[in-house]
C-alpha cells in the first residue's frame, strides 16, 4: 500500500548538504537557512529518523573536534600560547573565564550567603521570623547549588519567643 500524506521536506539530498554544513562547523540554522527549511525541520527529521539523528551528532562533533585539535595544536607552539588561554577560558570557566571586576563565583556568592544567614539568625529573635529567613536563605543556597548552613545549636531554637 503506498504512503499517502505530504513528502519529507528533507530528502537525500538536503540531508547530505546538511550534513556537509554541520561538518564546516556551521550552526544547524545556517544548514537549515541553506536547503530552505526551518531549523526545527532538521530537529523533526532527526526525531524520525534514528540514522539521520546520528550523522548530525557525528557532524557537529567531528568539526568541534577539528577546530579544538587545531587549537590544541597552534597551542603547542610558544608564540601561540593565547590559543590555550582561549580554551581553557571556554573548557573551564569557572577557573579560567574572564569576570567584571568586582564580580562573585557561584562559591564566592554561597560563602556571602552563610555569613549573611549566620547574621541574621544571631540577630533574629527566636521564632517564627527567623525561621522564615533561614528557609529562604536555603532555598537560595540550593538555587546556587551550595550546602545550606548547618542548623542553630539544638538549645538555641528550643528557647521561647523573645518579644523584644
Amino acid at each position: 500500500m503506498a504512503k499517502t500524506g505530504r513528502p519529507p521536506v528533507l530528502d537525500h539530498v538536503k540531508k547530505r548538504e546538511i550534513l556537509a554544513i554541520l561538518a564546516m562547523g556551521c550552526s544547524r540554522r545556517t544548514a537549515a537557512r541553506y536547503v530552505g527549511c526551518s531549523p526545527k525541520t532538521i530537529l523533526n527529521t532527526a526525531d524520525r529518523d534514528p540514522d539521520f539523528a546520528a550523522q548530525l551528532r557525528r557532524a557537529e562533533h567531528a568539526s568541534e573536534i577539528e577546530y579544538l585539535q587545531r587549537i590544541r595544536n597552534a597551542a603547542k607552539k610558544e608564540q601561540y600560547w593565547r590559543a590555550a588561554a582561549w580554551a581553557l577560558e571556554r573548557i573551564n570557566p569557572e577557573d579560567f573565564a574572564r569576570r567584571p571586576p568586582r564580580s562573585l563565583t557561584p562559591d564566592e556568592t554561597a560563602a556571602l550567603l552563610l555569613q549573611l544567614a549566620d547574621v541574621l539568625v544571631a540577630e533574629l529573635p527566636v521564632g517564627e521570623y527567623r525561621k522564615r529567613v533561614v528557609k529562604s536563605l536555603d532555598r537560595l543556597l540550593a538555587r546556587i547549588g551550595a550546602a545550606p548552613p548547618p542548623p542553630a545549636d539544638a538549645a538555641a531554637e528550643n528557647e521561647p519567643d523573645d518579644a523584644s
